[in-house]
Protein backbone atom coordinates (compact mmCIF):
# COMPACT_ATOMS: atom_id res chain seq x y z
CA UNK A 1 0.00 0.00 0.00
CA UNK A 2 1.57 3.47 -0.83
CA UNK A 3 1.47 5.63 1.89
CA UNK A 4 -1.31 7.79 2.53
CA UNK A 5 -1.50 11.50 0.64
CA UNK A 6 -2.63 12.88 4.33
CA UNK A 7 0.31 11.73 5.94
CA UNK A 8 2.72 12.48 2.97
CA UNK A 9 1.05 16.18 3.15
CA UNK A 10 0.77 16.45 6.76
CA UNK A 11 3.52 19.19 6.96
CA UNK A 12 1.94 21.60 4.55
CA UNK A 13 -1.65 20.93 5.78
CA UNK A 14 -0.53 21.83 9.19
CA UNK A 15 1.37 24.92 8.10
CA UNK A 16 -1.78 25.90 6.36
CA UNK A 17 -4.24 25.22 9.52
CA UNK A 18 -1.63 27.60 11.74
CA UNK A 19 -1.79 30.19 9.59
CA UNK A 20 -5.63 30.00 8.95
CA UNK A 21 -5.85 29.87 12.73
CA UNK A 22 -3.50 32.94 13.17
CA UNK A 23 -5.35 35.08 10.72
CA UNK A 24 -8.79 33.80 12.24
CA UNK A 25 -7.90 34.40 15.89
CA UNK A 26 -5.68 37.65 14.86
CA UNK A 27 -3.43 36.52 17.03
CA UNK A 28 0.69 37.87 16.12
CA UNK A 29 2.50 34.90 15.90
CA UNK A 30 1.55 30.79 15.17
CA UNK A 31 3.07 29.86 18.65
CA UNK A 32 0.45 31.67 20.41
CA UNK A 33 -1.99 30.35 18.20
CA UNK A 34 -0.36 26.88 19.12
CA UNK A 35 -1.07 27.53 22.73
CA UNK A 36 -4.33 28.10 22.24
CA UNK A 37 -4.95 25.00 19.90
CA UNK A 38 -3.48 22.91 22.45
CA UNK A 39 -5.58 24.26 25.42
CA UNK A 40 -8.76 23.70 23.69
CA UNK A 41 -7.67 20.26 22.18
CA UNK A 42 -7.20 19.41 25.84
CA UNK A 43 -9.81 20.95 27.31
CA UNK A 44 -12.08 19.10 25.05
CA UNK A 45 -10.15 15.74 25.51
CA UNK A 46 -10.41 15.69 29.28
CA UNK A 47 -14.35 15.59 28.86
CA UNK A 48 -13.94 12.33 26.73
CA UNK A 49 -13.58 8.64 27.58
CA UNK A 50 -10.47 6.91 25.80
CA UNK A 51 -12.88 5.21 23.40
CA UNK A 52 -14.42 8.63 22.43
CA UNK A 53 -11.11 10.27 22.49
CA UNK A 54 -9.74 7.82 19.66
CA UNK A 55 -12.71 8.46 17.51
CA UNK A 56 -12.73 11.86 17.82
CA UNK A 57 -8.82 12.00 16.81
CA UNK A 58 -9.42 9.87 13.94
CA UNK A 59 -11.40 12.74 12.26
CA UNK A 60 -8.46 14.99 12.81
CA UNK A 61 -5.98 15.28 10.04
CA UNK A 62 -2.19 14.09 11.09
CA UNK A 63 -0.57 16.58 13.34
CA UNK A 64 -3.88 17.90 14.88
CA UNK A 65 -4.82 14.07 16.05
CA UNK A 66 -1.16 14.21 17.52
CA UNK A 67 -1.54 17.20 19.13
CA UNK A 68 -4.57 15.73 20.78
CA UNK A 69 -3.68 12.94 21.56
CA UNK A 70 -0.01 14.23 23.26
CA UNK A 71 0.44 14.67 26.97
CA UNK A 72 -2.67 12.29 27.66
CA UNK A 73 -3.13 10.90 30.97
CA UNK A 74 -5.86 8.06 29.93
CA UNK A 75 -5.79 6.90 33.23
CA UNK A 76 -7.88 10.01 34.33
CA UNK A 77 -10.92 9.85 34.65
CA UNK A 78 -13.20 12.18 32.18
CA UNK A 79 -14.58 15.21 33.62
CA UNK A 80 -18.14 16.75 33.32
CA UNK A 81 -19.23 19.42 30.50
CA UNK A 82 -19.57 22.38 31.67
CA UNK A 83 -20.64 25.89 30.69
CA UNK A 84 -18.75 27.95 27.93
CA UNK A 85 -17.50 29.97 30.22
CA UNK A 86 -15.82 27.23 32.60
CA UNK A 87 -14.68 26.00 29.76
CA UNK A 88 -12.66 28.96 28.65
CA UNK A 89 -11.45 29.39 32.29
CA UNK A 90 -9.65 26.42 31.27
CA UNK A 91 -8.56 27.25 28.00
CA UNK A 92 -6.79 30.20 29.45
CA UNK A 93 -5.59 28.02 32.70
CA UNK A 94 -3.23 25.74 30.54
CA UNK A 95 -0.04 26.96 30.11
CA UNK A 96 -1.02 30.33 31.87
CA UNK A 97 2.22 32.29 31.60
CA UNK A 98 2.41 31.70 27.96
CA UNK A 99 -1.22 31.65 26.84
CA UNK A 100 -2.56 34.40 25.14
CA UNK A 101 -5.86 32.49 23.97
CA UNK A 102 -8.32 34.98 22.91
CA UNK A 103 -12.09 35.36 24.79
CA UNK A 104 -13.21 33.34 21.59
CA UNK A 105 -10.63 30.67 21.32
CA UNK A 106 -13.17 28.08 21.57
CA UNK A 107 -15.05 29.44 18.51
CA UNK A 108 -12.05 30.19 16.45
CA UNK A 109 -10.49 26.75 16.79
CA UNK A 110 -13.47 25.46 15.76
CA UNK A 111 -13.87 27.61 12.91
CA UNK A 112 -10.83 26.87 12.01
CA UNK A 113 -10.66 23.16 12.40
CA UNK A 114 -14.24 22.66 10.17
CA UNK A 115 -12.67 24.16 7.60
CA UNK A 116 -9.77 21.61 7.28
CA UNK A 117 -11.62 18.56 7.95
CA UNK A 118 -14.21 16.64 6.20
CA UNK A 119 -17.31 17.94 6.99
CA UNK A 120 -19.17 14.89 6.84
CA UNK A 121 -16.88 12.41 8.83
CA UNK A 122 -16.17 15.22 11.59
CA UNK A 123 -20.34 15.64 12.04
CA UNK A 124 -20.81 11.57 12.26
CA UNK A 125 -18.12 11.14 14.64
CA UNK A 126 -19.59 14.26 16.93
CA UNK A 127 -23.29 12.62 16.26
CA UNK A 128 -21.70 9.65 18.17
CA UNK A 129 -19.85 11.39 21.36
CA UNK A 130 -22.18 12.73 24.04
CA UNK A 131 -24.69 15.75 23.17
CA UNK A 132 -22.57 18.65 24.55
CA UNK A 133 -19.57 17.43 22.74
CA UNK A 134 -21.36 19.03 19.36
CA UNK A 135 -22.83 22.19 21.50
CA UNK A 136 -18.63 22.53 22.28
CA UNK A 137 -17.80 22.01 18.30
CA UNK A 138 -20.82 23.98 17.25
CA UNK A 139 -19.78 27.62 15.59
CA UNK A 140 -21.85 29.41 17.69
CA UNK A 141 -21.73 33.34 17.38
CA UNK A 142 -18.82 32.67 14.07
CA UNK A 143 -21.45 31.23 11.97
Amino acid sequence: MPMPLEYRQASADFDAFMKDLVTTSMLTSSHQAYTMLQAVLQVFRHRLTVAQAIAFANALPPVLRAIFVSDWDVEAPPKPFVGRNELMKEVRAFRHDHNLSTDTAIEEVTATIRRHVDPATFERVLRTLPEEAGDFWSLGSMS
